[in-house]
């Protein structure tokens, strides 16, 4: 406990933890005031999400780089994965869909830019290890195979018996990319396990 003390006299943003059981006050005596229960929540929110990366970080300190990854890939969308949850329980789909793929845009697009700016304007020559970029590519591309094969088959009862051919054809492709990029990554693993984890 004392830490956690020190922690928050030592980092302002973690002040508005205040806010936590402010905004569980705020629901339950005030059930209408649906602006002010946002707002509330945001500053709640906040803190919880600076708590959630520093107690990982933590843990990668003491495990290393490639379990620290992997807890930061789980636990570093926490966050958005609590909000899906209760808009899907409110039956916000679009929302859902929307912050899935803003999530999917920023993190892949926005953040691996800002890098190469920001280290290129540090460091006018900038290293990266090929096998571990070339293998989390080729997972990029699973994924997307792997988003893309059950819209297709979702398609399937709009398109009816005439598109169905074509549906099959778009599938079998997919499928062989897929077992081709797996085989792949088995290869890479195989040959290149370390060099990819290396830190």
């Amino acid at each position: 406990m004392k830490p956690l003390l020190q922690e928050i006299r030592r980092n302002p943003l973690l002040w508005l933890l205040v806010f936590v059981p402010i905004a569980l006050a705020a629901e339950k005596f005030n059930h209408e005031a649906h602006t002010l229960h946002f707002i509330f929540s945001v500053l709640a929110i906040l803190p919880l999400a600076v708590l959630l990366s520093h107690a990982t970080e933590s843990v990668a300190a003491k495990t290393g780089d490639s379990v620290g990854g992997l807890l930061n890939a789980t636990f570093g969308n926490l966050t958005e994965l609590v909000i899906a949850i209760a808009a899907l329980q409110a039956g916000q789909y679009t929302l859902v869909k929307a912050s899935v793929a803003g999530a999917i845009v920023t993190n892949s697009l926005f953040m691996l830019g800002a890098s190469f700016l920001l280290g290129g304007l540090r460091y006018h020559l900038q290293e990266f290890n090929q096998v571990a970029a070339r293998f989390q590519a080729g997972l990029l591309f699973l994924a997307t195979i792997g988003l893309l094969i059950p819209s297709a088959v979702a398609e399937h009862d709009a398109l009816g018996k005439a598109g169905l051919n074509q549906e099959l054809l778009v599938s079998r492709v997919a499928e062989t990319a897929m077992a081709e990029r797996v085989k792949q990554a088995a290869s890479d693993l195989r040959t290149n396990g370390k060099r990819i984890f290396a830190a």
